[in-house]
């Protein structure tokens, strides 16, 4: 029979996970004029997606779909800002959920080499 995880949502939507999934969504972002504004309004802006999350009222924004050439043409669609946030507060819930209930060394993020088949 499959494990079952209890209370995950309150962890999902906990302000200090949410926070740190900001910082996470931000790594690297801090020229986006996205992160700018959401990091403008930062308690606001977590306490509306902390409140958006617990009535189950957020949805997904629209992606940005922009090509790029590395090193040929791709189509690259991006998540908005605020929905990387949810999605890092997401991944800091399961991931270790997931890194502990997986079987295949080769799926985890830093299988060691001792490990490889």
């Amino acid at each position: 029979m499959a494990k079952s995880f209890d209370n995950l949502f309150p962890q999902l939507t906990d302000f200090g996970n949410l926070h740190l999934a900001w910082r996470k969504a931000a790594r690297g972002k801090r020229g986006n004029p996205a992160a700018a504004r959401f990091e403008t309004n930062l308690a606001d802006e977590l306490i509306r997606l902390q409140d958006e999350l617990t009535t189950e009222t957020w949805q997904p924004g629209a992606y940005h779909s922009f090509a790029i050439r590395d090193p040929k043409q791709r189509l690259v669609s991006a998540a908005p800002f605020r929905d990387r946030v949810v999605h890092h507060a997401l991944n800091n819930v399961t991931e270790t959920i997931f890194e502990n209930t997986l079987k295949n060394p080769h799926c985890l993020q830093n299988p060691t080499t001792s490990s490889a088949g």
